[in-house]
């Protein structure tokens, strides 16, 4: 099978995406929270089976986000899926740039989407950070 990328639809985030953060034990982010509605990011296939996804938020600014990277929790083929993620956030990186952006930011929790971030050429911030929002 090969491995191929799309940009996210208007479907994904209902018959999907919603069902992958439930698996992980997430909330699912709503819509409205999401760039372009749910549409504004990627997902990755292998052959016909959905792998992984993530969202790309543009600013104003220099920098672009690159956020909510879920996968497929019943995926278990971990090379495969690892391969996955790392054409997902270098395509994500490759967005950003054809965009004029100079720099990428994410947080991350998930060592192993660390150590994805990491190969692909993110350094990690030294300090902790906390995650603060504010629905206004």
């Amino acid at each position: 099978m090969s491995l191929q990328i799309r940009k996210l639809n208007s479907v994904d985030y209902d018959t999907i995406l919603t069902k992958w953060w439930k698996d992980w034990r997430w909330t699912a982010p709503s819509k409205e929270l999401l760039p372009d509605n749910g549409e504004g990011g990627f997902i990755v296939y292998d052959g016909d089976v959905p792998v992984c996804a993530g969202f790309i938020y543009n600013t104003n600014s220099g920098i672009a986000w690159c956020e909510f990277v879920v996968s497929n929790f019943d995926y278990k083929d971990k090379k495969k899926k690892k391969e996955c993620l790392q054409l997902l956030i270098s395509s994500i990186s490759n967005m950003a740039k054809s965009m004029g952006k100079k720099f990428m930011y994410s947080l991350l929790k998930s060592k192993t989407l660390i150590d994805i971030y990491e190969e692909d050429g993110y350094v990690a911030n030294p300090q902790s950070l906390t995650e603060m929002i504010k629905i206004i």
